[in-house]
C-alpha cells in the first residue's frame, strides 16, 4: 500500500492526538507537527479545527458504511457478523476503531461528534431492521452490539463474554430459529475472521428471506 495522502496523514495525526492526549492538546500547530506537514500544508486541506472535526466525522460515517457492506456480505450472516465483530474489531490496529475512539474522546465536548457517534450506532440498528422482521428484536440486537463494542473498547478485544460463546442460544432467546442464521457450519465462538463475506441470502430475518446480497465494499 502506498503512502497515504497528505490529507489522510493530517486526519491520522488529529486522531492520534485526540486518542493519546485529548481535545485540549489539539492545535493546528500540533496536528501539523504530528502529521509531519507544514502549517500551510495542513491549512490547504483543513482551514480550522472545526474543519478537522468535520473531516473526522466524514471518515467515521464513511468507515461505518463500508463495514456495513462487509456485514451484508458476511458468510456467517449479518447479525452474527455484527455481534462477533463488535468485540473482535475493538482493536486499535484497525483504522475504523481508531476513528471511533477518537470521536469518543470528543463525547460531551463537541455536539457534532455526539451526533455523528449516535448516527453511527443507529446505522447498525437500522441494518438489523433490514434483516429481522420483529422491530423490537432488531432494536435489541442493536443494543447488544453497542454494548459489546463499548465494553470491548474499555476491556480489550480479548474479553470473554457468554453472548459470543453461545450465539445460537442468544438467537433462540431472541426468537430467531432460522438455521441459515444460526449457521450449521459456522463457528459459535464469535472468533471468526471478520474479513469473510456472504450473500445477503444468508442474512438474518426471522421470517422468509428475500433479495440478493451486494458486492463487497
Amino acid at each position: 500500500m502506498g503512502r497515504p495522502s497528505a490529507r489522510e496523514q493530517v486526519l491520522d495525526a488529529y486522531e492520534d492526538l485526540l486518542i493519546e492526549k485529548g481535545l485540549a492538546a489539539v492545535t493546528l500547530d500540533a496536528v501539523a507537527s504530528r502529521a509531519d506537514v507544514s502549517k500551510g500544508g495542513l491549512l490547504y486541506h483543513f482551514k480550522s479545527k472545526d474543519a478537522l472535526l468535520d473531516g473526522l466525522i466524514h471518515r467515521l460515517l464513511d468507515r461505518t458504511r463500508s463495514d456495513m457492506e462487509h456485514a451484508r456480505n458476511a458468510p456467517e450472516g449479518m447479525v452474527r457478523y455484527l455481534l462477533s465483530t463488535s468485540v473482535t474489531d475493538a482493536d486499535m490496529a484497525k483504522p475504523a476503531h481508531r476513528t471511533s475512539v477518537a470521536a469518543l474522546r470528543l463525547l460531551g465536548s463537541e455536539p457534532k461528534a455526539d451526533e455523528a457517534l449516535a448516527t453511527s450506532f443507529r446505522m447498525w440498528t437500522d441494518l438489523a431492521h433490514e434483516y429481522v422482521d420483529d422491530p423490537l428484536t432488531a432494536e435489541l440486537i442493536g443494543l447488544i452490539g453497542d454494548g459489546l463494542y463499548l465494553r470491548a473498547t474499555l476491556m480489550g478485544r480479548d474479553m470473554r463474554t457468554p453472548v459470543l460463546d453461545d450465539l445460537p442460544e442468544v438467537f433462540r432467546r431472541l426468537g430467531i430459529t432460522d438455521s441459515r442464521v444460526i449457521g450449521s457450519g459456522a463457528q459459535d465462538s464469535g472468533t471468526q475472521d471478520s474479513g469473510t463475506r456472504e450473500n445477503r441470502e444468508h442474512g438474518f430475518p426471522s421470517g422468509d428471506l428475500d433479495g440478493e446480497g451486494t458486492d463487497e465494499r
